[in-house]
Formats: structure tokens, sequence, C-alpha cells
């Protein structure tokens, strides 16, 4: 039996003679260190131990010196960053401290400046701060010679706004200063601040850690050397502390352990011949009793086992088939570290081990498939997508083609009227090959009874393993049926699609290329794959239902149809986000007067409050606009409105508050040409000129509704006539992958162009803005302007005396014949002799008669008062009182507006037809 190098079998010669010789000799092996005689315990460079000694001060000597260097880079970087990081609090917290936007205006900010800035600076512990002007002139300085001259160092970044440090070698030492901008309330930066603190007042760490680490190091040595000299005592203790008898013992034990184990032992010789097979590896292989010694080639083993085994390949549990038995072989050359050359190889019987680990991993395997289907399938509140995804996941690692068939009342979110109908749309296919024999999707289905589909719809998923045989399917289509079978499908599962005792549909799990069959123990990984997408089809359905209630809400509260107007040509669009339903909403409202009210609004959140919330705003800007109110009044009375639902809903408990709405109110006149807007914290609107130039107008920013903390501005310009205003909602410019400032700008680059009609705008703006997943609502409102021809409009200033009355009658019966209207001048005068007479009785100063013909004739009357008329029914024996009762039966509508001079009552007439 041949043994491992290097030992070797003590002769009797060499053994001791008996226990009394082997005591000597450990007693002389243990004797004590005398002077003179060389210490076998001593460490020399030569030896093992002691190279491990000289290899441990190496690295204590390296890491000592690597963790001060670090040590010193990291107190300079520690330093730095502490002083900057002063530097810009004390600059920011003094730019920002009350009284200095002040002081920068007065005529000698240092008066005041000076002593503010000395007592910060001591009581921070900064060397300096200093407050200049934009040009960089100081006013403060810790040495007064010094102000008035100009700062030295960087400002420009920080009279763009933006805070800069820098490092700076000056007069006091290295330091760090920063300089910060003085912004007023709108963001211009109206003066300066500039703290510095040397870098020397902030040190010391590397002082009182230094000898912390060098008296790390030192004791780092010394276990070091202790620990080398106690391990090589040991070692040779150990070494030499062994009796010849029981290496001899060990030797000869040696043999027995390499016969006994479990596990094949095979050492090849650099020849290629046999020099070590034990027991086990002979019992494997099946070798002859004659094996060692001869070459492997000869031993009759199988081709992969005889050219691994003199390969001298690396090889870690590789499979090798040895008659019925798979062995598991580990091989390593021998001659890697100096050794002899050959091999020396390892076998294990892993055949049942096989067995076991092809039943583990097709579990694992359908676990993993079970894991990945709860995370792919549900992604979205889609239902169509939904059965996509539940196909993708089980092709093909479970089925070859999947397809999956829904109930038609499930495509539309609602409950299936029958619990086992068959009658189903196909949704979704998805298979290993693009080309299919499969009903395509959108093809209704009825199975027939005799169907596993239909078996499946009223109990639990059915496997039909042969096709060919299966008759009752075969009788559901046969021309069909034939194309499947011939396109290799010869297996299938049906499972339905059941959640929460609600029928859905049924997957249909079919097999091809692969040839074995589904089997009975598939059903169950079949069952879990239909009940985890089951669930999410569900989910979607009652999201359906849901969304398709919120959004047949939002349209029915939405305007179907714009009043016919001439005063603006108007185009828009509206487009629902994908997620849901939300509160965005616009209008267009004609007042008296030829003029016209442009809204839109905006309520935060989605589903059905929001729609229903904008529902109720919509309402009530049309009720305000009805009473012709400025915009400011107009959004005013809204706020209160919103304050007051919110505060009914709080007491009520209930959680349908209005958690934020904006809105943008405008009224054009066409007469004027002017427009009056105000909003509520709504985004600006744009206005595109007829020459093309686009800006966004600057109107004054107002709060949100329903906040009541400020009031409302508005803002009055004139748009010469084709001008375009646009009003949008903030789902149009901003989008998760895009900044607003980016959409706005985008936008008014899209908006820069003349001569577009608003229909064109609008798709314009569609095209290059659209988001490819609206995550918000989309509203888009652009109306271009018209004005009233001059000839179509009439005023006369009436002095406020009776007898002007019958004067300004016989105008406006001129007028009117010119106009062609001869059959409306007897209640024309009729109306305006009232009005005019109830101004001239009950008002003083100027009174104006301004007549218009549009699509109705509009009479206005204009005074200096307040006060407003009311219709009064009068008695039988009365002789007043009939005035305004009169306007109200001769004119279609009647009221009054009031202006910042006094108040108009107007009166329209329908023009005849023609």
């Amino acid at each position: 039996m041949a043994r491992p190098m290097g030992l070797r079998r003590p002769s009797r010669r060499e053994r001791p003679r008996d226990r009394r010789e082997h005591d000597t000799q450990y007693e002389r092996r243990q004797a004590p260190y005398t002077p003179g005689r060389r210490s076998r315990f001593a460490l020399s460079v030569r030896s093992v131990a002691g190279q491990v000694f000289v290899l441990q001060v190496v690295v204590v000597v390296l890491l000592v010196l690597a963790a001060v260097v670090v040590l010193l880079l990291q107190a300079r970087h520690d330093t730095t960053r502490e002083a900057r990081n002063r530097s810009v609090a004390v600059a920011e917290t003094f730019a920002h401290a009350p009284g200095i936007q002040q002081a920068l205006k007065l005529p000698n900010p240092t008066a005041v400046l000076q002593p503010t800035a000395e007592a910060a600076r001591k009581s921070s512990g900064v060397d300096f701060i200093v407050v200049m002007n934009t040009d960089g002139i100081r006013y403060t300085h810790p040495k007064p010679d010094r102000i008035g001259k100009r700062f030295v160092g960087t400002i420009q970044p920080a009279l763009a706004g933006q805070t800069i440090t820098e490092t700076v070698n000056g007069t006091i030492g290295r330091l760090v200063q920063a300089v910060v901008p003085v912004q007023d309330a709108r963001g211009h930066v109206v003066g300066l601040v500039s703290a510095g603190i040397t870098i020397k007042k902030i040190s010391g760490v590397v002082d009182r850690q230094l000898p912390i680490l060098l008296g790390a190091a030192a004791a780092a040595l010394a276990l070091a050397t202790g620990g080398t000299a106690l391990v090589t005592r040991r070692l040779r203790r150990q070494t030499h502390g062994l009796d010849p008898s029981e290496m001899t013992r060990m030797y000869e034990h040696h043999d027995a352990v390499l016969h006994s184990v479990r596990e094949g032992v095979i050492i090849v010789g650099g020849d290629d011949r046999l020099l070590l097979a034990n027991d086990e590896a002979c019992r494997l292989l099946d070798l002859p009793a004659d094996a060692e010694g001869r070459p492997v080639e000869e031993l009759g083993l199988e081709p992969r086992a005889a050219e691994l085994l003199t390969s001298r390949r690396v090889v870690t549990d590789e499979v090798l088939p040895a008659g019925e038995r798979l062995l598991a072989v580990n091989n390593r050359p021998t001659d890697r570290d100096g050794g002899p050359p050959g091999s020396v190889a390892t076998l294990r019987d892993s055949t049942e081990l096989r067995a076991l680990s092809g039943r583990a991993e097709g579990a694992r395997r359908r676990l993993n498939l079970l894991y990945d289907a709860s995370v792919d399938i549900g992604t979205t509140l889609d239902v169509t997508r939904t059965a996509e995804e539940l196909a993708q996941v089980s092709v093909p690692r479970f089925a070859d083609f999947v397809t999956v068939d829904l109930a038609e009342p499930v495509l539309r979110g609602d409950e299936p009227a029958s619990a086992d109908g068959a009658q189903m749309r196909r949704v979704a296919i998805r298979g290993i090959d693009a080309a299919h024999p499969f009903y395509p999707t959108g093809w209704l289905i009825d199975w027939r009874p005799s169907t596993p589909q239909a078996w499946g719809l009223s109990g639990n998923a059915v496997v039909e393993p042969h096709l060919e045989a299966a008759g009752g399917w075969r009788a559901q289509d046969p021309e069909w049926t034939a194309k499947i079978l011939d396109s290799g499908v010869h297996s299938l599962i049906a499972a339905p699609l059941r959640a929460r005792g609600v029928l859905l549909g049924v997957v249909n799990f079919w097999r091809s290329k692969k040839p074995d069959p589904f089997e009975e123990d598939d059903l169950s990984l079949a069952e879990e794959l239909a009940a985890r997408a089951a669930v999410c089809i569900d989910n979607a359905r009652r999201y359906t239902r849901e969304h398709t209630m919120a959004v047949t809400l939002q349209h029915s509260l939405l305007p179907r149809g714009f009043p016919e107007q001439d005063a603006l040509d108007i185009a828009h669009r509206y487009l629902p986000a994908q997620a849901g339903v939300g509160g965005d909403w616009f209008d267009v409202i004609p007042l008296p007067g030829a003029r016209v009210a442009l809204v839109v609004g905006d309520v935060v959140g989605h589903g059905l409050h929001a729609a229903a919330t904008m529902g109720r705003l919509r309402t009530a800007v049309h009720n305000f606009s009805a009473l012709d109110l400025p915009p400011d009044e107009l959004l005013g009375h809204l706020d209160e409105l919103v304050t007051r639902i919110d505060q009914d809903e709080a007491a009520a408990g209930g959680d349908a508050a209005i958690t934020g709405a904006t809105c943008l109110y405008a009224i054009y006149d066409a007469v004027s040409g002017n427009c009056t807007l105000s909003r509520a914290g709504h985004l600006l609107p744009a206005v595109v000129r007829p020459d093309g130039t686009a800006r966004f107008l600057e109107v004054p920013a107002g709060p949100p509704l329903g906040l009541g903390t400020l009031p409302f501005e508005t803002m009055e310009l004139s748009l010469p006539e084709g001008s375009q205003l646009v009003l949008y909602t903030d789902g149009l410019v901003e989008d998760r992958n895009r900044d607003i400032d980016a959409g706005l700008e985008l936008l008014r680059g899209v908006l820069a162009h003349a001569g577009r009609a608003p229909e064109e705008t609008c798709r314009a703006v569609f095209e290059v803005l659209l988001p490819a997943h609206p995550s918000d609502d989309i509203a888009l409102l652009v109306a271009r302007t018209r004005r009233l021809a001059s000839d179509r409009v009439a005023e006369w200033e009436v002095p406020s005396v009776p007898e002007a009355v019958a004067g300004v009658r016989a105008a406006v019966t001129g007028r009117l014949e010119g106009w062609g209207l001869d059959d409306l001048a007897f209640s024309t005068e009729l109306i305006l002799s009232e009005l005019i007479t109830n101004a001239i009785r009950y008002t003083g100063g100027s009174i104006r008669v301004r007549l218009l013909c549009d699509r109705a004739l509009i009479c206005e009357v204009s005074d200096t008062s307040n006060t407003s008329p009311h219709l009064r029914y009068a008695a039988t024996m009365d002789e007043g009182g009939r005035g305004l009762f009169l306007v109200a039966q001769f004119a279609e509508r009647w009221g009054t507006r009031y202006t910042t001079t006094g108040k108009v009552i107007w009166a329209e007439q329908a023009l005849p037809r023609r």
C-alpha cells in the first residue's frame, strides 16, 4: 500500500527500546534554555515562525502608516468642510436677519449694519462678516479702514441668486469665505453678505488622535511578538512531542480509513496508470482485482470517465454515467504545488440524490413560477392587460400556448349575471410561436357542455392529456380543432377564473412542443395560477366599473356644447387621466352686453369625489356669472362657497372636503376689446397676438379656493381682434418625466404661430405636449377674439331732465331704421323710456344710453347710482310701479350689472327672423 510522500515507517532500530528511554528523550526535549547554548525556541528569520513574525510587523507598520495618512487627509477634509459650513450658515443667517433689506436701502447702511455685523461675528466665531452692495462695495468690515472698498472674491454667482463658497489665502491666513445674496420679496438681489473663517481655527483633531493611534500600533506590535513566540513554542512542542509508535500507528490506520470510507478515491500517476483505488472506487467502477498498476484505458471504464481521470482537469461534482449509476466526480492534479505528476479523483454515488433533486428542482421551478406570477400579474388595473400578463408568465415555463377567455360583462366592469355561463370573449393569446391555430382575440366563444372548458367553468380545473381522443372537445368546432391538432397541440388544462364566488372566465393551457402531456399533478399549479390571476382580474373589473361610473359622471357634468355667441371663436380639448377621472373643468358663459366669460378650473385628486366637486363648482360659477359679477368678486364668492362646504363636511364628520381647487376666470368684451382676468392659484394664461408672438399674462396670483386668506386681484388688458387667449390645466404642461417650467416653455413655443385657427392650435398643442400616459386630466380652451363692428354700436349722452327722453327716442328710432329693425322700434322706445325715466327720477349725474346690435338687440342705460331697481307689481289704483314690469314683458331678459362708476341696466330683445 503506497503511503504519502515524505513520511516513512520508523525502523525497529529507530524505535525507543522501552518506555523509560522514551521518557528520557521527552525530558531532554523539554530541557530549559542554558547560557552558551542556542535556544531551540529562539526565532530565526529562516524559520516559518520568524517569517510570520516579520510579516506581522510589516503589516502592522503599513496599517499604522495608512491610518496616519488617512487621518491627516480626513482631518484636512473635515476642517475645510466645517469652515465652509460655518461660513455659509453665518452668512445666510445674517442675510435673512430682519431689517437687513431695510438697512441696505438707507443712505448710510454702515451706521446700522457695522455694529450688528461685529456683534454677529464675535458671537459666531467667524473672522469677518462683510455686507456689500451689488457692486461689491463693502458696508461693514472688522477693520473700519476697509469699509467702502471693493470686496476681494467672487460675487457673480451670488448676484444671480446662488450661494458661493471659495478657499483663498488672505492676509489673516488660509480661509474659507461664503457669499450669499440678499433678496427682496420679488426675488431681486439687493445686496450681498460674506462670512469667512480661517482654517487654523478649526483644527486639533490630528493632535488628539495621533498619540492614540501610535499607542495602538505599539500595543499591536507587542501582541504580535508575544503571540508569535507562544505559537512557535507550541508548534515545536506538538511536533517533537509525538511518540514514534504513535506516528507509526497513525500511518497504519491510513489504509483502514482509506478503504472504509463511503467515497471512492482514485490516484492516477503521471504515466496514466492507476496507483491507488480504494474499495468504494472498485465497487462503483466495477474494477478488476489487479487494477492497480494498469493503464486507465485498459480498465474497461466508460469513455468519458477514462478521459476525465487522465485529463488532469479540475472538475467539481461532474456527473458521469457508470452502468446504471450516476457518479459525482471531483478531480484535482497532484503537481500544482510541487508534488508528483498525476491526479486524484473522488467518486460519490448520486443516483438516488439526482432523483430526489430532480423532484426538488421541479418543486422549486413551480414555486418560482408562482412567485413570479404574484409579482407580474396585476401590475395594472386593466382587465385585458391582466389577462395578457397571466398568459405571458405561463409561457413557456408551464405551457406552450395560453388562451384567456372572459365573460362579456367582466370587460365592461360588471358582474356576470350567470354563475355558470359558458359564453366567453377571447381577450389574450400567448405562445412560443407568433402563429397559432386558436380563435383570435375578440372572438366570442360559446363553449359546448361536452368541452373541458365548460366542465371547468362548473367546478375545478380539468386536464385533457390527449386531445386526439377527446371527443367532447373536438365536437366544439371540428374545423378549428383539426387545425389545432395539426399544429402539434396535444394536451390541455382548462382552469376557471373564479374570485369571491364570481365566475369571470376560463384560462386554457396548451402543450405542443413539450412531448410530455399534462398530468394530474399539473392541475394544482394551473389552479394556483388561475386563482391568483382571478383576484387581479376581479380587482381590475371593479376598478373598471368605478372608473366607468366616474367618467360617466364627469362627462355629464362637463359642457356638452357651447352656447352661441359672436365675441369669440372657441376650440377645446379634454382628456381624462388614465389612472382615473379628475376634477378639471372649463366653460364658456355668454354675458349681457356682447361679453363672454371663460373659466378653467382644477380640483385636486381623482375619482368620484373630485368629479362631483367639479360639478358643484361649475354650477356655482354659472350661478355667480348670472349676477354679472367682476372676476375678482366672483372668485371671492366661490372661495366662500368652498370654505362653507368644507365647514359643513367637517361638522357632519364627512370626508368629502375639498382638499384643493384652482380657478381662472376671464371676461372678454367684444365692444371694447378689453379682457379682465383673475385667478385663484391657477396657472398663468397665454395670449397669442395676431402677429404670432406668444406670452404668458402676469395675472396677479391669488390663493387656491377655500383658503380665504387674501383677496383676489384682477388684470385688465386690451386684445386686438384675432388674438388668441389660451387657458389650460396643469396636466398639459406637467408630467412625471417633465418639469413644469420646461412644459410651459414648450407650450409657449408651440403657440408662437400666426394665422392659425383655434382648432389648429388645439391640435398642434396636443401633438407636442400630450404625454404618452397622462397621469392627470388635461383641459385646453383656445378662444380667438372678435370685435363688434362700430356701425353696430350706438351711444348717446342723456341730460338728467325729462325733456331729453323724447330726443333719445327719436335717435334710437332712426338707428333702428338704419339697421332694418323697424319692427322693434315701439318696444325699444318703451323700454328705453322707462329705463331713462327711472334713471332721471332716482339718480343724479350723467346718463348714457348704448344700443348694441349683435345676436340680440341690447339696450343699456348707465347712471352713477349704486341702487339696484327691482320688479314690483302695482295695484289697480297705483299710479306708478309698472315700468320695470313693462320692460320685463317686452324684453327676453333684463338685469343689472355694477361698474366702478355706477350701474348699467340692460334689456335684450330677440331679433326678428329673416
